[in-house]
């Protein structure tokens, strides 16, 4: 099973970082850069954050090493 990624798995957790770390960053971004916020605070874009950063890194880390593998077959 080809994909762009290489495997199903890393696939998976690179989308779970980019949707779970995404809103975070653009509402920092957009309140730091357009409302002049100097402290930001988005509370549910942070627990989101929070709880799909560490699976995602998990994950990542479990394709390419699966990755890894099939490449040495």
């Amino acid at each position: 099973m080809p994909t762009i990624c290489g495997s199903r798995v890393l696939c998976i957790g690179i989308a779970l970082l980019v949707i779970g770390t995404g809103p975070l960053l653009a509402s920092v971004a957009y309140l730091e850069l357009w409302q002049g916020d100097p402290n930001p605070n988005p509370i549910v874009p942070g627990m989101l954050a929070m709880f799909t950063f560490w699976p995602s890194i998990i994950l990542i880390l479990i394709g390419i090493m699966g990755v890894v593998r099939n490449r040495k077959k």
